[in-house]
């Protein structure tokens, strides 16, 4: 009786791969594999952009701004700056009165950007000076193989792609760090206390230039060799971009091959798996849209953030080229819309079970996460989806029989992030929070369960075709 009855009325939290079949596993297995194949040719923001953009061109998406009138069935995307993108499938229901069903993610990672003036020269070594991005752990960051990405800019427009430590033939740089010998001082230090910023600074060469007249020969060196590779001098370093990630590659984890690890994981997991289930869509009844947006990791700030109005322009165009655009009406849409707000959420770690409230923790394994607040202590900065949509959500997921969690982001006291959802709750739109579990979050290796990435590509296709 008593099993009965707790059969029925319990919650379940099952794991994910005890109901997989092979053939079920097989389709996992390929989907990760893809996944993997992109995050290692897409660890910036521009390079995931561009690799989106080829991947909508190929499936019958257009520029916006090369259509004259919108139908339904129309595929189309908007790129802001070559580093935030939005795609749309316009509907067969009338998006006045029905609105628009968004999943948005972001594709910024935190990172190391070089500064404006970054080249020095020091005791016979050159280095690039740099500003980290977004939260990280400093000494994270010191002893790994670095990877450099991003672009030059001339004053009279040329642009200088760089992309240097990737392949196997290319060199890589890094960060030093004191020998323990040596780090007694260092080692009695806070850990966020360890490394300090100002000496994040990546070794890049030790060879000087052949001219004993000159100062600072190992910096004339470096500048001479990236003059005759890419036409620059050390001003054209005022008017770049250039970002240090791991050199790591994205990898099969464990003997089972069960999980991912990567760099970049957060959030490039929810921005691929919901740019890879628009590519599948046809005919869908609302219409349906994909934010991959930049700068969340600073606080969605700029006009590639979601704080700016380049993403309320892309709506608006939608409705100019429908033919229907009037006063208010993009309010309108927005207050009608439905939204998940795909980001990731902190995956439990036994090893560090003390931060985290397990019956409200997201394990790895168990399906995506759906987090119905997030803010910090007494949910300060929260976007807090009413019940109503939560249930509404919940149908779409336990109707195509797919597996989730509701989950909190650590212990109450203890923290706390925050995600783009509270941009569009304040349009007007019920939104929440939905993505994969994470490990090591903000970490230059993340780990993710294959399981978890398959669960979110099957949840953000179902939600659109609802």
């Amino acid at each position: 009786m008593g099993e009965e009855q707790k059969e029925k009325l319990f919650a379940k939290r099952e794991e994910g791969w005890k109901h997989v079949d092979e053939k079920q596993k097989q389709e996992i297995m390929k989907v990760s594999d893809e996944y993997m194949a992109f995050l290692n040719k897409a660890k910036t923001e521009r390079e995931f952009i561009k690799t989106a953009k080829k991947l909508a061109d190929d499936n019958g998406y257009t520029d916006i701004i090369n259509k004259k009138e919108l139908k339904p069935g129309d595929k189309i995307y908007f790129i802001n700056r070559e580093k935030s993108m939005y795609l749309a499938v316009i509907g067969e229901n009338s998006i006045e009165e029905n609105g628009m069903h968004i999943i948005g993610s972001h594709v910024d990672s935190p990172r190391l950007d070089l500064k404006p003036n970054p080249l020095c020269e020091e005791g016979g070594l050159a280095y690039f000076k740099t500003h980290y991005y977004g939260g990280i752990k400093k000494y994270q960051w010191t002893t790994i193989p670095l990877s450099l990405h991003g672009v030059i800019v001339k004053t009279n427009g040329e642009k200088v792609e760089i992309n240097i430590g990737e392949s196997e033939t290319d060199p890589i740089f890094t960060i030093t760090d004191l020998l323990p010998h040596l780090a007694q001082e260092q080692m009695e230090k806070k850990l966020k206390e360890g490394i300090e910023g100002e000496n994040l600074k990546l070794l890049i060469g030790s060879i000087p230039f052949n001219d004993d007249k000159v100062q600072e020969k190992v910096k004339l060196n470096i500048l001479n060799i990236l003059n005759e590779k890419y036409g620059i001098t050390e001003a054209d370093f005022m008017s770049a971009e250039l970002e240090l990630v791991p050199a790591f590659r994205a990898r099969s984890l464990g003997f089972d091959e069960s999980m991912v690890a990567g760099y970049g994981q957060d959030d490039k997991v929810c921005a691929y798996t919901s740019l890879r289930a628009m590519m599948n869509l046809q005919k869908v009844k609302n219409t349906a849209i994909c934010i991959l947006s930049d700068k969340e990791e600073i606080g969605s700030m700029g006009n590639t953030g979601m704080e700016s109005h380049m993403f309320d322009f892309f709506v608006s165009e939608i409705l100019n080229k429908l033919g229907i655009n009037k006063p208010n009406l993009l309010d309108r849409i927005f207050c009608l819309s439905k939204m998940l707000s795909s980001d990731v959420d902190a995956g439990y770690d036994p090893i560090y079970a003390s931060v985290s409230d397990t019956l409200n923790a997201g394990y790895l394994g168990k399906g995506i996460t759906l987090n119905k607040y997030t803010g910090s202590r007494g949910k300060s900065g929260a976007s807090d989806a009413n019940a109503e949509y939560v249930a509404w959500v919940r149908n779409v997921l336990e109707k195509n029989n797919i597996k989730y969690q509701i989950t909190e982001l650590g212990k109450v006291d203890l923290g706390g992030g925050g995600t783009i959802a509270y941009i569009l709750a304040n349009k007007g739109a019920d939104v929440i929070d939905c993505g994969v579990p994470v490990l090591s979050m903000h970490a230059p290796y993340e780990v993710t369960s294959k399981y978890d990435i398959y669960s979110a590509y099957k949840t953000y296709e179902a939600f659109w075709e609802e």
